[in-house]
């Protein structure tokens, strides 16, 4: 079955009506960008960057690049991690003025693993307005196809640099239950992928997202131990930039379960089911009706 996209899409409408919405001056817009796909911009943030006064940004001849394929140009206002703070005086002196400014970085959401942090807390700190906009994030992109099991994570973004530092970095992680999640540029890859096996060991799965939305985008997934393996089998790999996803530790729920198997079954071993689930409650404090399941299920695969 083949799909088709219907003969006039009804973007003209949508966009009247976003350009109808409130846009207030004094405003500094946190404008997420794309991660790769240009094509993966919001309606809103192309409204947005229209209508600016004035763009910062991280790179001013990357941004000027992405806004020629939308058709636009702007003034652009360099703002990166090394003149931060002075790029934060300048711009909230214009947004006093006001002016709409708008934040972007060079890929992604500003402020994530990117310059902004500083711009946003300046601008909040002259009682001026920030208002996001919220769109593509590489760590929420490679979360949704990863498929590791698990309701939190832990963002860490870029190791350090250098060995020792980067394993004392995953020494304080070890005991993160939450899938962890990693950037990393291609040439420190290799590093990483034996430094994450070394010290997090060898079964923990790990997800490799690179390229995402881009068009050798690749996403695998693996045992820790494969992980250097698989990054060295093609020269390609060590190309791109990775989102990394871990798999947390096993964390002390798995280690109380085992605990709570181990009084249910001493107890079982002397006493009907309903009484060892009775007694077990009493002492691990759990409920009584979840021990008695439990219980039901150790007797049967005893």
């Amino acid at each position: 079955m083949t799909s088709t996209l219907p003969n006039s899409p009804p973007f003209p409408s949508i966009m009247q009506e976003v350009s109808q919405q409130v846009y207030p001056l004094s405003t500094l817009y946190v404008v997420a960008t794309p991660i790769g796909n240009t094509g993966d911009i919001t309606l809103r943030a192309l409204n947005v960057l229209s209508i600016a006064d004035a763009i910062a940004c991280e790179d001013t001849r990357n941004t000027a690049h992405l806004l020629g394929r939308y058709g636009l140009s702007k003034e652009l206002i360099a703002a990166h991690e090394h003149n931060e703070r002075e790029a934060a005086e300048k711009l909230v002196s214009r947004l006093q003025a006001g002016q709409r400014i708008a934040l972007v970085s060079d890929a992604g959401t500003p402020a994530v693993s990117d310059p902004g942090a500083r711009i946003v807390d300046a601008v909040r700190a002259a009682g001026l307005r920030v208002m996001p906009l919220p769109g593509a994030s590489a760590a929420v992109t490679a979360l949704s196809a990863g498929g590791l099991l698990h309701e939190r994570f832990y963002f860490v973004g870029f190791l350090p640099a250098k060995a020792k530092q980067r394993e004392q970095s995953l020494q304080e992680l070890l005991g993160v239950t939450a899938t962890l999640v990693f950037y990393e540029a291609p040439h420190r890859i290799a590093e990483t992928a034996a430094a994450l096996a070394k010290v997090l060991g060898p079964d923990r799965q790990v997800v490799f997202a690179r390229e995402l939305t881009k068009l050798f985008e690749e996403i695998h997934r693996c045992p820790l131990q494969d992980a250097s393996a698989w990054v060295t089998a093609n020269a390609n790999r060590e190309k791109g930039e990775y989102v990394l996803l871990v798999e947390g530790a096993a964390g002390a729920s798995s280690a109380d379960d085992a605990e709570t198997d181990r009084i249910l079954s001493v107890l079982l071993a002397e006493l009907p089911v309903k009484q060892a689930a009775a007694l077990a409650a009493q002492i691990s404090g759990k409920k009584k009706n979840a021990l008695y399941e439990r219980a039901l299920q150790l007797k049967q695969d005893a």
